[in-house]
């Protein structure tokens, strides 16, 4: 089926479904930003706020700077431990293309003995 020139299938919806994926990600890493700096203008004890207020140009690209770096390292750990990789592991058995790849290389290496 076609609308204003575009294919509507199966595959082109699995596609635009990637996409939306791929961005809802970087709109995660906007979103964090926006929180952050929501974090930093809801403090109110009076002698951080002032600190705060008078150096606006360095406290809050500092703080920024320290959100990614502790992103960074909570993803370097997160991949030390594992999680991803064990995560990808149970998501691949739920894949139905993966699996029979799987038993179609297996069937070749029960024919070769």
């Amino acid at each position: 089926m076609k609308l204003f020139g575009i294919k509507f299938n199966k595959q082109a919806f699995v596609r635009w479904k990637i996409y939306v994926d791929r961005a809802r990600m970087y709109i995660g890493y906007l979103n964090f930003a926006m929180i952050a700096f929501v974090f930093l203008n809801s403090i109110n004890d009076s002698s951080i706020r002032d600190l705060l207020d008078e150096n606006k140009f360095v406290s809050y690209p500092i703080m920024l700077l320290l959100f990614f770096t502790f992103s960074l390292i909570l993803g370097r750990l997160d991949t030390k431990f594992g999680l991803r990789r064990e995560e990808m592991r149970n998501a691949s058995t739920e894949n139905p293309v993966l699996m029979e790849i799987l038993k179609t290389v297996q069937e070749i290496k029960d024919k070769q003995k």
